[in-house]
């Protein structure tokens, strides 16, 4: 069996490694050609330094081509997986500091408010260069997994503009579920979920343990948990007045609605200091500040440390490999993935980025019908599926009346932005 598989942005080093050795624990994959691509040559032949060594000491004789040209990685590829971040620090530090001067309070800025409206406007317009090159070297109808955020917008210039099959994958949904099986008590494998909703805002509309349904129980377990009481406090409070628990952290979370972050004031009852994830101003920007050289700086000590094992058990969760083994060998995996709604979720929008649960096999992907979201659910995804048409729209067309529309209809940031 052998296919090519592009990586693009490759030379971020813990998720490129991490999703390729995913990729080497299914044996059937062992002679597939592989190609990394970056703009940051230095960086790409550390990542590509570690990962060969990886080959090497597992034995496969698989030869990765690493290149600054994105059509030669491209070319004749069957699975291309994105991971880039358009701008790196030097934008994102104005994503997060010019809207705080105005006050617009961000954790993280990277999915929708300010920040993620324009990680969006560079996004989109790299994106769909990228499924330009797609449209013209890869494979025929080639299979583009986008991890890059603000993932929904991407995923939806790219399906609708970018005329490439594209699928947007995140984490949250399995970290959410593996939150709740702590909490109850329970392996996370015999947890059974069904989420849905838009990435970033997925709602657990089915927990079950061995066959018992579990979603009335989940209030009265985390408030009785110190810690996630501590950790936890505006999901928990969005559990209760809407009654479904939602896949993203504290400090996301409390970005996508209007009445955690509006003023300084209410911030300290909501937030918790303890990881930045929890909710903190700027808290993933501090991190990535102060990582600014962490790759430079370990590098020689990940060259001295043992190579990657390619075993089942050191397998991540994230869904690329899973996908690309169920397309190429048939054996089926149950994920949930970013889609075009196409009437999945039939109180969205047709033409928005929903994240459902998926199904792949030697015959596709496929998406079942959901049906209505609860209501309330519903309403929270409304409002940020408009916001994200608008800058969709407004990164194609170049459009800055409907960039405009698109900051002043966000719930974080019309708390403090005016027409005026």
């Amino acid at each position: 069996m052998s296919f090519k598989l592009a990586v693009i942005g490759a030379g971020s080093v813990g998720f490129t490694r991490k999703l390729f050795s995913d990729l080497m624990t299914v044996p059937e994959f062992r002679d597939i050609e592989v190609a990394f691509t970056d703009i940051n040559q230095h960086n790409l032949d550390m990542v590509t330094q570690l990962c060969q060594r990886d080959l090497e000491a597992n034995g496969v004789p698989i030869q990765i081509h690493a290149t600054l040209d994105r059509r030669e990685a491209f070319r004749g590829a069957r699975y291309i997986i994105n991971c880039v971040r358009i701008g790196m620090l030097e934008a994102f530090e104005k994503d997060v500091d010019i809207p705080l001067k105005y006050g617009v309070d961000q954790c993280v800025g990277d999915t929708l408010c300010t920040g993620g409206i324009f990680y969006g406007q560079r996004g989109i317009a790299a994106i769909l260069d990228f499924c330009k090159d797609i449209r013209e070297v890869a494979e025929p109808n080639a299979l583009l997994l986008n991890y890059a955020n603000p993932n929904a917008m991407m995923t939806w210039a790219a399906n609708k503009y970018g005329k490439v099959r594209t699928i947007g994958l995140c984490h949250g949904v399995q970290g959410g579920r593996r939150q709740m099986a702590a909490a109850f008590g329970y392996d996370k494998n015999d947890l059974d979920i069904i989420c849905a909703g838009i990435n970033h805002q997925t709602w657990y509309i089915s927990v079950k343990h061995k066959g018992e349904d579990l979603l009335d129980k989940i209030l009265p377990v985390y408030e009785a948990n110190e810690e996630l009481c501590a950790t936890e406090r505006v999901r928990i409070d969005i559990l209760r007045n809407f009654g479904y628990y939602s896949t993203e952290s504290n400090g996301h979370l409390s970005e996508y609605v209007s009445w955690y972050r509006k003023r300084p004031e209410l911030l300290e009852n909501w937030i918790h200091l303890g990881k930045w994830i929890d909710g903190e101003t700027g808290g993933y920007l501090r991190v990535c500040r102060e990582g600014r050289n962490w790759f430079e700086e370990d590098f020689p000590n990940w060259m001295k440390q043992p190579a990657n094992q390619y075993l089942p058990e050191f397998r991540s969760e994230e869904h690329a490999s899973y996908i690309i083994e169920g397309l190429e060998t048939g054996r089926i995996y149950r994920g949930h993935f970013n889609v075009m709604n196409e009437g999945c979720i039939t109180n969205l929008p047709d033409e928005c980025v929903v994240e459902v649960p998926g199904y792949v096999d030697a015959n596709g992907i496929s998406i079942p019908k959901v049906g209505d979201l609860p209501l309330g659910c519903a309403a929270i995804c409304s409002q940020s599926v408009w916001v994200q048409r608008l800058a969709v729209e407004a990164a194609v067309s170049g459009d800055i009346q409907l960039l405009r529309q698109a900051l002043l209809m966000d719930p974080l940031d019309r708390c403090c932005l005016h027409p005026s």
